[in-house]
């Protein structure tokens, strides 16, 4: 699996319900963007404000319309092992083509030494045959280095993959690429793609990005897997400013924002303590998506 897979947003009602009907329509959305799959139930996906039964009801939804139409990878991050097998179990019967987990970790204080991690993953990764996805994410306070991660994956068969989103993560892919070329074939980069190229420059094979500009993004790694790396360079560098402004300004919010402007989803809401954009920080973020002609703003026009 390569490309781009970006994490789709929970979509809410204004009263912070779920709506599956606008779930869908994101899912629509990304289909006709021309990426290789999607993600849900990440930290961009607001997971951690979500109940069981409402992660249930999302997972389902959106692995019941896209059906064979597009691959999903689901995330099963929680601090328990017994909770993380279950999710993926469930995520493996529902149709999910691959699991996504964070390390172990629960606010800022609690993270695990590297054996504890090795005992849960492994616990975590024989749940089910999917591939796993290691997401190396600063939110996790359980740290792991390339050696570490390279060894669990030559340690638990169906760890294939790595979402690489630390600080300066291209060093990180380079060194994963070099420790552990056959147990790790696939890793990718995470942040919205703001570090896009230098990060495919280090071995990425793929992108996890936000909704904003999936389009874009799909055509830039597809270019430069097809060798042409200054039109992918081209391509990432026109959108690059709007990636940036997301990326440090907007936080989750952003995509929300775009897909509620352009009549894809009916709100932008975010579930508290999240709280909306600023104006002025909205209307930043609307005039460099137009100006780049956003997919996200027409196509459901």
């Amino acid at each position: 699996m390569a490309g781009v897979w970006p994490v789709a947003p929970t979509v809410f009602d204004d009263d912070g319900t779920l709506d599956l009907d606008g779930q869908r329509r994101v899912a629509d959305f990304l289909l006709d963007s021309g990426v290789s799959g999607i993600c849900i139930l990440a930290n961009y996906s607001e997971q951690f404000s979500l109940s069981d039964q409402e992660r249930a009801a999302v997972q389902d939804a959106v692995l019941r319309h896209l059906a064979d139409r597009l691959p999903v990878i689901v995330t099963i991050s929680h601090l328990s092992a017994r909770v993380t097998a279950e999710r993926a179990r469930a995520a493996a019967d529902a149709g999910a083509a691959m699991l996504m987990v964070m390390p172990p970790f629960f606010g800022a204080t609690m993270s695990y030494g590297y054996e504890c991690v090795r005992e849960w993953l492994a616990t975590v990764g024989s749940a089910t045959n999917l591939p796993l996805m290691l997401q190396d994410a600063p939110m996790s306070t359980t740290v792991l280095s390339p050696e570490q991660i390279a060894e669990l994956s030559a340690e638990v068969p169906t760890l294939r993959y790595a979402k690489i989103e630390t600080a300066k993560a291209a060093e990180k892919i380079r060194a994963l690429r070099r420790l552990a070329a056959d147990s790790l074939p696939g890793v990718f980069d995470g942040e919205e793609g703001v570090t896009l190229l230098p990060d495919l420059d280090a071995g990425a094979v793929g992108s996890m990005t936000s909704c904003s500009v999936p389009e874009v993004m799909a055509k830039a790694v597809a270019a430069y897997a097809a060798g042409d790396r200054a039109r992918a360079w081209d391509l990432w560098e026109r959108v690059l400013p709007l990636v940036h402004y997301e990326n440090r300004l907007c936080g989750l919010s952003a995509s929300k924002v775009l897909l509620k402007e352009g009549g894809v989803i009916g709100s932008d809401h975010t579930r508290a303590p999240i709280a909306a954009l600023p104006a002025e920080t909205r209307a930043g973020l609307l005039e460099l998506a137009r100006a780049r002609d956003a997919l996200a703003l027409r196509w459901a026009r």
